[in-house]
């Protein structure tokens, strides 16, 4: 965590929120949440120029007219907002970050598959607004990476480590963020470093396994949304930490109070451990 606070208030009128891939799958769980939430308003709808969606009411779905059209130009989906929701793709919440940045707009980010320089911008923002970025928004999953630390510190040596992550067929990066997350979790817990230590690919005659790797395996089918495993192998006996997900309204409802917690930062750079007071 680092970053800049205002003074701790009771929410006195709704938060804007404004949804990034608002005719997606978690665009519109999460602007379904907002709707049903007591302090929080949607407030702008964004989504790519060829998304058929752009013009319509926002919250068509639901049989409802919210009165916010769903746009492709971000000057004018973050007008109102005071919080930017945003699980796209990397180009795409860099784009949106720099206008919030810009703007003073706060931003909570699910977005994964960033590179070490994009992170870089990002933390850069994060000196002109407040930022929660994660690779997952659930509550559960969080807990669950609080769980491994406590697990990798206690087993660190005579156990082997494996994550096996398993998403939907239209998932396009691999290891999920969650999985990685999960690796850089344990790897900072027994003091190792996880770029040096990971396993991506086993193929062909691989050698016997280097006690200090830690292994992942990516599974794509279906619509699965997200099943993460954490595999603690030892002799005579294995651990294992599991988390599933059976829809993606646990991201929602985890994203809505990082937009809670993001009342009371003006600047700074924070995660779901700083949300959910786990650091």
């Amino acid at each position: 965590m680092t970053g800049t606070s205002s003074p701790a208030a009771t929410i006195s009128t709704p938060c804007r929120v404004a949804v990034a891939g608002a005719s997606g799958r978690m665009g519109r769980m999460l602007i379904e949440a907002i709707r049903a939430s007591d302090d929080c308003v949607l407030a702008g709808a964004l989504d790519v120029a060829a998304s058929p969606a752009v013009g319509s009411d926002a919250t068509a779905f639901l049989g409802h007219a919210s009165g916010v059209a769903i746009t492709a130009d971000i000057g004018t989906g973050l007008k109102n907002a005071d919080v930017l929701i945003d699980f796209t793709r990397p180009e795409g919440t860099l784009a949106h970050l720099a206008v919030c940045a810009e703007r003073g707009v706060k931003a909570v980010v699910g977005t994964t598959g960033f590179s070490d320089e994009q992170k870089a911008e990002i933390a850069a923002f994060a000196t002109r607004t407040a930022i929660v970025m994660a690779p997952n928004m659930s509550v559960g999953v969080n807990v669950t990476l609080k769980l491994l630390q406590m697990a990798a510190k206690a087993l660190s040596e005579g156990y082997d480590i494996e994550i096996i992550e398993a998403h939907h067929r239209h998932k396009v990066d691999a290891p999920s963020g969650t999985a990685l997350k999960m690796g850089e979790v344990i790897a900072e817990a027994m003091g190792r470093n996880l770029k040096e230590c990971a396993v991506f690919s086993r193929e062909g005659v691989t050698g016997e396994r280097d006690p200090s790797s830690i292994g992942f395996a990516a599974i794509r089918g279906g619509d699965i949304v997200g099943d993460h495993t954490v595999l603690f192998a030892g002799v005579g006996e294995r651990i294992e930490i599991s988390h599933k997900s059976s829809n993606r309204s646990g991201y929602a409802q985890g994203s809505l109070r990082a937009v809670r917690f993001l009342t009371q930062h003006t600047t700074g750079m924070f995660d779901m451990f700083d949300v959910l007071g786990l650091n």
